[in-house]
């Protein structure tokens, strides 16, 4: 038997609204070790976006070689795969990759070219082994793919969609001569899959803007598990138990507050079917929501619930909750922020968001509209409305792609 925990969507050196995410990162890895050892896991597989941003601050990559030291240390034979997501810098991470193999650890930022300008499959194909050292499965360790990484090809339909089909079956035939043992297969991916839930706060849309949401077909019936990043949302793919997203381990929005953050161990027996389990993750920060969920509510409403909060005055101060106000106003309220931080300064609590709604006298709730803030905005978002305000229409869906493209190519230069 071979047992794989499969997580994503870490976004070390998260800031949320300013406040740094660390403090929560470090419990989640502590922790993550502790259940790899408690468990004996034998292979750790992080789907994509390792880091937040391309250009991650010393303290983030840090933690994560930490982490990875302090891992190979509790479990000397564990199997640890890292792939590249849209928020990593594909060379950034590859570049350590030398040092990271000789402790056995894999990591595969992006796409390399061999020889003959193909593409470097042996970086991709990684051989996963049980507690006794006998190789059980094989990993293709597919990162997320840019727009440059796609081969054109004569196949009609989606350009993009069948570029990422070849590629994965490429992948695929690789795994099956490496596997003539009769050895297990699992592939990774970062991507957006059909149907797939989206936490719209906190995930980039990628791939020409979420368009092109990727078929399930691309994944082989003789695949063991196919282990996704990108969505944050634990969930799998269709009806397809073994094709999941594990989700972030933190809440990275307010939006994503409402449901377990979870880690997912795949137990791979061969001639049986897989056995999975998801684990939730202790969330060491709360953040709330007041009111819960989309809704506003009237000023007088909020501090009363504020004021109701149950609420743990001996965490010290890093571990109050954070907290977003949703308030609905008839009018602008010059006292509003002063009125709420005179309640607030009597709760251990920290303030990070005050949503404000305006609703006329002659209007309906539905037609309450809330205040945007840039930093909300995804840059797909800030381009076509730049585009609606200089030429009074929408931006076609044409300059749309080459604008994630060219957002794609920056960040992957990161």
């Amino acid at each position: 038997m071979l047992r794989l925990f499969h997580t994503a969507d870490w976004h070390l050196g998260h800031h949320l609204h300013g406040v740094s995410r660390q403090l929560e990162h470090q419990r989640f890895l502590d922790w993550l070790i502790s259940e790899l050892y408690s468990k004996q896991a034998d292979a750790l597989i992080v789907a994509g976006d390792i880091f937040d941003s391309a250009n991650p601050s010393s303290a983030a990559q840090s933690q994560l070689y930490d982490f990875l030291v302090k891992a190979k240390t509790r479990l000397p034979n564990l199997n640890i795969v890292l792939i590249g997501g849209n928020h990593d810098s594909a060379s950034r991470l590859d570049a350590p990759s030398p040092i990271l193999n000789a402790l056995g650890v894999t990591v595969v930022g992006g796409l390399a070219q061999g020889e003959q300008d193909t593409v470097a499959w042996e970086r991709l194909l990684v051989p996963l082994t049980n507690a006794a050292g006998e190789i059980t499965a094989w990993c293709g360790a597919m990162p997320f793919l840019r727009n440059a990484d796609l081969p054109g090809n004569d196949e009609d339909g989606d350009p993009l969609i069948s570029g990422v089909r070849t590629l994965y079956a490429e992948l695929f035939a690789q795994l099956q001569q490496k596997a003539g043992n009769g050895e297990s297969l699992i592939l990774t991916g970062h991507c957006y899959m059909v149907n797939g839930a989206l936490s719209e706060l906190s995930e980039r849309k990628i791939l020409g803007g979420n368009q092109h949401a990727l078929p399930v077909e691309l994944f082989p019936d003789d695949i063991a598990y196919v282990a996704l990043g990108h969505l944050h949302l634990p969930q799998k793919v269709g009806a397809h138990e073994h094709i999941r997203y594990s989700g972030s381990p933190i809440p990275l929005s307010f939006d994503e507050t409402d449901y377990p953050h979870q880690v997912v161990q795949v137990d791979i027996t061969t001639d049986q079917p897989i056995a999975i389990n998801s684990i939730k993750i202790p969330r060491s920060v709360e953040l709330l929501r007041i009111p819960n969920g989309r809704d506003f509510a009237a000023l007088s409403e909020v501090l009363v619930q504020l004021e109701n909060l149950n609420l743990d005055n001996d965490l010290p101060t890093e571990q109050h909750p954070l907290v977003e106000l949703r308030i609905r106003l008839e009018k602008p309220e010059p006292g509003l922020r002063q009125q709420v931080e005179a309640v607030i300064a009597n709760l251990p609590l920290r303030l990070l968001k005050i949503s404000t709604a305006y609703l006329g006298s002659d209007k309906s709730l539905a037609d309450v509209r809330s205040e945007e803030r840039l930093e909300e905005l995804q840059p797909l978002d800030v381009f076509q409305r730049c585009y609606q305000n200089k030429y009074d229409r929408p931006s076609p869906e044409e300059l749309d792609v080459l604008f994630n493209e060219l957002l794609e190519n920056l960040q992957g230069a990161g």
